[in-house]
């Protein structure tokens, strides 16, 4: 169904293809998941089947590629629209219409089918996707996983030959990423549809792929084969994978169901070392080194930039409305003690005193004017603190993210960051105490390159010169500073925004779906930073699907369903109780809570 043929793309202004030697067949009917690091080309391969690669993009394709016997050399998108559907890392740039049901029925009008069918297709998309409550909201109010199920709903009603998902679940929560691969394989076997995903959560997909192809390394040639036989080998894995790698397994297991089959012996060895006081299972980040108060802290005075939703990097930067960006003030910052890469280390006070509250959320409720997005939420956050925000999509977590940012007013309740209300906090001021990375990244970023945006970066905040750039080689190295902030993969510009937001440092962080679009090595190098910032007294809060990064990182969970909190405790205790929030790990090894394959490696060491 889908054939490339010694193919290669160059994008204008590189000297070296993005990706070259692409040369295999999907055959229809089959799930093919395309793996890889950051960066390595898997949405140019993607671009290339349904003709955006190189007729909208640009740049040279050398090769061949053909679907369903069209070459898209020859053929243009239009003229691939009804056989391929395309999905790709950004919804919001599928959407042509206002609201969910018109957004369906959009490609289907464009292929001028009858109305009746239409609306049978449309009916049965919505009951597919769970989206019948949706149907007459419009899209911008909707949460990030709403959207990206809007937007596969809308290449799924015109019935397309060839379905290409570029991260098709990075911001669904775990069931209605199952539900939508349940979809896909009920696709794949009942209609004979063929499809080519990407995805960077491969704990999620990998039981469902037929065969994989691996993308090695920047420019490499691709590898197929099976799922066991390529994650013998893939330099990402699932954690799944990688216990089985730990305790040798072979063949090795793709779903939690074969790993538990296996891990008697193991469950045995660790139940031993554990009555041997070697190790025990630990909560998540719950019994790491206790990070010292923020009043502990010689916090160096932070002056005004681009603030939160106005003018600052705190919550989402545009320009003005002459088209200039916004000024950048600056303020001197008292003198530092030498850089501990990849952040100075901050002096401490040796006598200890109770730790203060910087955050405190009291009786809470936000009101849309179509749904009530938060009701009567209570918490306080710490110095120190990592935690971790779950639910479903549309549960309320980038709304309460918004309210201690000032992005969004409490409807009735209080919140308070530093002792100030943030919603009528100057952002001048506010930008001192916390700072938002928004799930979409590109919302801080307006200068034309890399380089560019870590100079203002480094300007904002008052840091040395090259601290932001060396925040972005420590999350994903291989950004180029001449590289237009635009043309970087979601996960390369989500990594440039978090370290645009860290170099000022401020003590409350706040990240809506940081891993989104980072494969498993960028997410490990997120965590060590973000580690390092907890333990210097930073409080970090962060709205996720990814269990295993809850899993990883956070002291504590806080699971918000309809606006409300109905769990808030240790990690180790609220994600194990739950199987949709539960690591693979935890499954697998239950009923002993381990969380986590470093904790197994720690213990088995």
């Amino acid at each position: 169904m889908i054939r490339f043929e010694n193919v290669s793309v160059t994008y204008d202004g590189h000297s070296e293809p993005t990706v070259q030697g692409v040369d295999f067949e999907v055959p229809e009917g089959e799930l093919v998941l395309l793996v890889g690091p950051s960066g390595v080309g898997k949405s140019t391969i993607l671009g290339a089947v349904g003709g955006l690669v190189p007729h909208f993009t640009g740049g040279t394709l050398r090769g061949r590629v053909t679907v369903a016997g069209r070459d898209t050399r020859t053929h243009k998108p239009r003229e691939l629209a009804d056989v391929v559907g395309t999905v790709g890392q950004d919804p919001l740039s599928h959407f042509v219409t206002d609201t969910v049901e018109d957004e369906l029925a959009y490609g289907m009008e464009s292929l001028g089918l009858a109305p009746q069918v239409m609306r049978r297709r449309v009916e049965e998309t919505l009951d597919l996707l769970g989206l019948v409550d949706l149907r007459a909201r419009p899209i911008a109010t909707l949460s990030g996983g709403q959207q990206q199920r809007v937007a596969i709903g809308s290449v799924l009603t015109p019935h397309p030959s060839v379905l290409v998902l570029d991260e098709p679940t990075s911001a669904l929560d775990p069931a209605a990423a199952e539900e939508v691969l349940a979809v896909l394989q009920r696709l794949v076997h009942d209609l004979g549809t063929t499809v080519l995903m990407a995805e960077h959560r491969l704990e999620r997909v990998i039981q469902y792929a037929d065969q994989v192809v691996v993308l090695p390394a920047a420019g490499a040639a691709p590898v197929l084969g099976t799922p066991a036989e390529m994650m013998a080998v893939s330099p990402v894995y699932p954690p799944v994978v990688d216990l089985g790698r730990l305790a040798g397994w072979s063949p090795l297991p793709m779903t939690v169901r074969d790993a538990r089959r296996r891990a008697g012996e193991l469950r045995a060895r660790l139940s031993a070392a554990a009555e041997w006081g070697l190790s025990a299972p630990r909560g998540g980040a719950a019994n790491q080194h206790s990070p010292a108060p923020l009043s502990e802290l010689q916090e160096p005075p932070l002056e005004s930039h681009r603030s939160c939703g106005q003018s600052c990097r705190s919550g989402g930067s545009r320009p003005t409305e002459s088209g200039t960006p916004p000024a950048r003030a600056s303020a001197p910052t008292p003198a530092q003690p030498p850089c501990r890469w990849p952040f100075p280390r901050r002096q401490r006070t040796t006598a200890p005193e109770p730790a203060p509250t910087l955050a405190e959320i009291r009786t809470l409720s936000v009101r849309h004017p179509q749904t009530q997005a938060l009701r009567d939420v209570t918490l306080t956050i710490t110095p120190g603190e990592t935690i971790a925000l779950m639910g479903r999509n549309g549960a309320g977590k980038s709304t309460l993210l918004n309210t201690l940012v000032g992005l969004t007013a409490p409807s009735s309740g209080e919140v308070r960051v530093a002792g100030a209300h943030p919603h009528r906090t100057a952002p001048r001021t506010l930008i001192h105490h916390v700072g938002l990375v928004p799930q979409e990244p590109r919302d801080l970023l307006y200068t034309d390159t890399v380089a560019a945006e870590c100079t203002a970066a480094d300007t904002d905040a008052q840091a040395e010169p090259g601290t932001c750039r060396a925040l972005v080689s420590a999350l994903l190295p291989g950004i180029h500073d001449d590289t237009h902030p635009r043309d970087l993969s979601e996960g390369q510009r989500l990594t440039l925004a978090l370290a645009v937001i860290l170099t000022a440092r401020p003590p409350l962080l706040l990240l809506d779906e940081p891993t989104r679009g980072l494969d498993y090595a960028a997410k490990n190098r997120l965590v060590t930073v973000l580690k390092e910032l907890a333990a210097e007294g930073h409080a970090i809060v962060l709205a996720t699907h990814d269990v295993e990064l809850a899993a990883e990182l956070a002291h504590r969970v806080v699971l918000l369903a309809e606006g409300e909190v109905i769990a808030d405790g240790p990690a180790a205790d609220v994600v194990v109780a739950s199987p949709s929030f539960a690591p693979q790990v935890s499954k697998i090894l239950a009923p002993q809570k381990w969380l986590t394959v470093t904790q197994v490696r720690e213990a088995l060491a």
